[in-house]
């Protein structure tokens, strides 16, 4: 009786180490799948092939969600996206990687990646290439890509996507001081021109640091000069004087 017993223990755990040994090799083998697919989808992204690299990291994110590649491939699908003009797609998948993943080690990668698509999305590119100023254009995806650049660095000041965030949000700015000047002209020709100063006014104190402040400047001292407002004109003045002396208003 004990015999048979001591084979029955025996056997059953022969028959455990058996299962572990199988569960073993069925990870590695999905380990080893997953690695292939990923290695594949590389390559394509190296080739430039982003369509095809996107296709394949989706299969990837869809058959293994909790896969040991799973991060990277979603930081590596919001990139494609935005290369790809994806707009909808990257954003959706930016902001459910940083609410899954609050605490991730790229997660100012993923903040930063948001701001670019933002950015991208503002530009109309066949204007810039022909050249075309469009500072009139609708300006509400450039100001969520400047809170974009802001979050990043007020979050993460020490990554290294900050100096080029902190570049982009001047040229965000300059970007959306030259849409309030493009207003203000408008007022000027309408002969509105106390609607102009008034823009003009916004720019200087919420563009300090942007070429366009020397244009806003000018534009009040005329406009105050229209109006007869002649200590309006003078503080300008004087302001423009100080700042920008080789502007042809302080030279006359």
């Amino acid at each position: 009786m004990k015999r048979r017993i001591l084979i029955l223990t025996a056997a059953v755990g022969l028959s455990l180490a058996g299962c572990s040994s199988t569960d073993e090799e069925q990870s590695e083998l999905k380990y080893t799948q997953v690695e292939l697919m990923y290695q594949s989808a590389q390559e394509q992204m190296s080739l430039g092939n982003f369509t095809q690299a996107q296709e394949e990291l989706s299969q990837i994110n869809s058959r293994y969600p909790f896969g040991p590649f799973a991060h990277q491939v979603q930081l590596d699908l919001i990139y494609l996206n935005y290369k790809l003009d994806n707009t909808e797609e990257a954003l959706a998948a930016i902001d459910r990687f940083i609410s899954l993943n609050p605490n991730h080690k790229d997660v100012d990668y993923a903040l930063y990646m948001r701001g670019l698509t933002n950015q991208r999305a503002e530009h109309n590119s066949i204007h810039e290439f022909a050249g075309i100023d469009r500072s009139d254009r609708d300006s509400t995806m450039a100001k969520e890509a400047f809170k974009d650049f802001a979050e990043l660095l007020r979050k993460h000041p020490d990554s290294k996507y900050a100096a080029d965030a902190k570049k982009r949000m001047i040229a965000i700015k300059s970007r959306l001081a030259k849409k309030e000047l493009a207003v203000a002209e408008y007022y000027m020709k309408r002969q509105a021109y106390l609607a102009a100063a008034n823009r003009g006014r916004y720019v200087v104190e919420n563009f300090e640091n942007t070429p366009e402040v020397e244009n806003a400047l000018a534009i009040m001292v005329e406009c105050y000069d229209q109006l007869e407002l002649d200590d309006l004109k003078q503080d300008a003045l004087k302001v423009l004087r100080s700042n920008f002396p080789n502007n042809e208003l302080v030279s006359n």
